[in-house]
């Protein structure tokens, strides 16, 4: 458990039953209790439906593997990070089920969709892979980004102290670059930068998770576990802390103050940074999931300049996981469960998402939510419609559909 946030009884229950991330592997390893850095709650998966897409969601790749941020490349390809469904290797004691284990593997991949032609093939496989017996939730390949035609940089995820990966495998946490032919190679290991600096001072624990090519072939990466964003030579494989986002105080929802599980009204929560876009003005911004106790309407988007603290550029939104910026300086912000992730397991039930539009001056307009299950990525196409993950922790049922706002 973290050192930041401290319950016990049926209030411990709660941390392992949400927990973020797909797996607290450092806990697991550790014999501690999750972690509030990580990303997606475990059992997420078992609370949708597959269904098909409504009129306003046009379904063009289905069967993917936990798919979560994407990218157009310059060729015109749609290309999607699949987080695998975990594999055969090393496993670990499963922290939400000590009789099952998670298992580390190589199904992680890459899907390139051709738009035109109306087909997809896994075009990159082989990448790391850690999940429990299901496959839902896996984490893994998280996202991508180009640099030129022939320059794809795939974030790997964690979600641990970087120690653990001793016992799963090296290849977590690396930022990986595929050429057009999709043979991947590693590049930087993101993950020992926390090792190495631990830029929050907190917790040693990371989860790289979104990444942005820069136009210098450098890249920027959003450490989620590590509550920082780290920029990286792509080619010698140094990296620098560019910024860290705080903790912060957080009202505590009605529904946990009471029995079982006696929350006080506000309590600490980790910044828990998720991807990473840059606008027309030069500037950073990243977008904020929230740790636990994951509170609605209290996630941040921080606008990043370069030899500056970050600060608060949007508020009042909730549990996003991917952020991208068009040519006029509008982002689209994605919201994984637009009632907040406690709300999937003790309130309304409803993992619905959300894409919500900040335009430059503030105004915030939601552009596409019924359909939205546990959306994971959003990318703008040339002719500034949207492409979005959908079912984004589901094995084999994983989609991308297409919006028009």
């Amino acid at each position: 458990m973290s050192s930041r946030l401290r319950v016990s009884g049926r209030a411990a229950i709660l941390l392992a039953a949400v927990a973020l991330l797909a797996l607290p592997l450092g806990a697991a390893a550790q014999g501690k209790g999750p972690s509030s850095n990580d990303i997606f709650p475990p059992g997420l998966a078992k609370k949708v439906t597959i269904a098909p897409a409504n009129g306003e969601l046009q379904v063009v790749a289905s069967g993917l593997n936990n798919p979560r941020g994407l990218a157009f490349s310059p060729d015109g390809g749609l290309y999607v990070a699949e987080a695998g469904v975990g594999g055969t290797g090393v496993c670990l004691p499963d922290p939400e089920d000590p009789t099952s284990e998670v298992c580390a593997g190589d199904t992680g991949s890459i899907t390139r969709i051709n738009l035109k032609k109306g087909t997809q093939e896994r075009i990159a496989t082989g990448l790391p892979s850690i999940a429990g017996e299901s496959g839902e939730a896996a984490a893994g390949p998280h996202d991508i980004s180009f640099h030129g035609k022939g320059n794809g940089y795939i974030s790997i995820g964690l979600g641990a102290d970087p120690a653990v990966r001793e016992l799963i495998g090296s290849g977590f946490g690396w930022l990986a670059k595929m050429p057009a032919s999709g043979k991947w190679r590693y590049k930087a290991d993101v993950s020992q930068h926390e090792a190495d600096e631990n830029p929050d001072g907190g917790e040693v624990d990371s989860n790289p998770y979104g990444v942005l090519a820069l136009p210098d072939g450098n890249a920027v990466v959003a450490d989620a576990g590590g509550n920082s964003l780290i920029h990286v030579n792509v080619e010698t494989g140094d990296t620098e802390t560019l910024a860290v986002f705080p903790d912060r105080v957080v009202p505590v929802d009605p529904s946990l103050q009471g029995p079982p599980f006696d929350l006080p009204p506000a309590i600490p929560a980790q910044a828990v940074p998720t991807a990473v876009t840059m606008c027309p003005d030069g500037n950073y911004y990243v977008s904020q999931l929230l740790g636990f106790p994951f509170t609605a309407g209290e996630s941040y988007v921080w606008k990043v300049v370069p030899g500056e603290d970050p600060v608060p550029y949007a508020m009042g939104l909730t549990a996003m996981v991917d952020i991208t910026c068009d040519n006029a300086g509008n982002l689209y912000v994605v919201e994984m469960a637009k009632e907040g992730l406690l709300g999937v397991f003790f309130g309304s039930g409803d993992p619905t998402g959300a894409v919500i539009r900040i335009a430059p001056d503030g105004t915030q307009t939601e552009i596409a939510s019924d359909g939205l299950i546990l959306p994971g990525g959003v990318a703008i196409a040339p002719d500034g419609s949207l492409y979005v993950t959908n079912f984004s922790v589901v094995p084999g049922g994983g989609q991308v559909v297409h919006i028009m706002p």
